[in-house]
């Protein structure tokens, strides 16, 4: 019984770090919209070159540029789209 005890509190604390990392991610473009529009504008050349925001691409060149993995710069990508540029692909 302690085992499993010990077994949720530690998954607990793992995944309230994920979410407060994913928060901190978030709140950069929520506090700096001029972040957002460049990343937007990044898109908007990616799609006249018919180039999808959510491409291989697209997410590798958000996470060089942020250093953070690709799995955060997706999440970065779906959220700036959602909100600021939701017209690109």
């Amino acid at each position: 019984m302690n085992s499993l005890l010990i077994t949720l509190i530690f998954t607990s604390f793992a995944i309230n770090q994920d979410a407060m990392a994913q928060s901190r991610l978030l709140d950069g473009v929520k506090r700096n919209p001029d972040e957002a529009k460049s990343i937007c504008k990044s898109f908007r050349n990616l799609n006249k070159e018919n180039i999808s925001a959510g491409s291989p691409k697209s997410i590798q060149k958000i996470s060089i540029q942020k250093n953070i993995s690709e799995v955060d710069a997706e999440i970065l990508s779906m959220y700036v789209r959602g909100l600021y540029c939701p017209e690109t692909f």
